[in-house]
């Protein structure tokens, strides 16, 4: 299992490697400005799929994603 520390380094470069450095800080202060739950974000976000969809959903976003090794030294 990774260490706290090391998974808020691994995610914050993700971040920093999807949006760039300034649109990652920028989503990072609205998430810590407006009021987020979570879990009820996940309840909504597949309300209406099946399994199957979802499923078919993820294998095509990770064949258009191939899987990067992030560094940690980095």
């Amino acid at each position: 299992m990774k260490t706290n520390t090391e998974v808020r380094v691994q995610g914050l470069r993700a971040l920093v490697d999807a949006l760039g450095t300034v649109e990652a800080e920028r989503f990072i202060a609205l998430v810590l400005q407006e009021p987020f739950d979570y879990t009820s974000w996940q309840q909504d976000l597949w309300a209406g799929q099946s399994a199957q969809e979802i499923s078919r959903a993820a294998m095509e976003l990770r064949r258009a994603s191939p899987n990067k090794k992030l560094d940690p030294t980095r």
